[in-house]
């Protein structure tokens, strides 16, 4: 069964979907709709809606306050794998590669299939043998060079 973390996920990305990339919300008003606190809406926002993952998030508070959450608009998917390369650092873990990996299917820059390549490529399946911090070097070094030869 999904947590409710995962539903309310799922219904601000279908919110956002169903609109030109962009959403007001209430979070009380939201908070009703799942019978939960407001601070789980929170929780959801600033876990599943960052920058890394492909969304701008501004919060207006007090009375009628609101919540914008908009996905942020690629123009070419070349131009955002590039950023990406350019901003991902010099080390990156497990999770956070798997995350921009998603971001990237999401956003169309690349297919499903190139995409389960480089999570396997970059798996702790596959280099965890190799002690932390080099691990989380050499998958950045291997994450960037993949998606450096998906551009050529």
């Amino acid at each position: 069964m999904a947590r409710l973390s995962d539903i309310i996920e799922a219904f601000i990305k279908q919110m956002i979907n169903d609109t030109d990339g962009a959403i007001e919300i209430q979070r009380n008003e939201l908070a009703n709709q799942f019978n939960c606190v407001p601070s789980q809406i929170n929780y959801v926002i600033d876990t599943r809606f960052t920058t890394d993952k492909g969304y701008y998030v501004e919060s207006r508070r007090g009375g009628g306050g609101h919540i914008r959450i908009k996905r942020v608009n690629i123009a070419r998917s070349g131009d955002y794998l590039m950023h990406i390369v350019a901003a991902m650092g010099n080390s990156i873990s497990q999770q956070s590669a798997e995350i921009f990996i998603n971001n990237f299917i999401d956003y169309s820059a690349i297919s499903i299939r190139e995409g389960l390549l480089l999570k396997a490529a970059v798996s702790d399946k596959v280099i965890g043998e190799i002690p932390l911090p080099i691990r989380d070097i050499l998958r950045a070094n291997i994450l960037k060079h993949m998606l450096m030869s998906l551009l050529v």
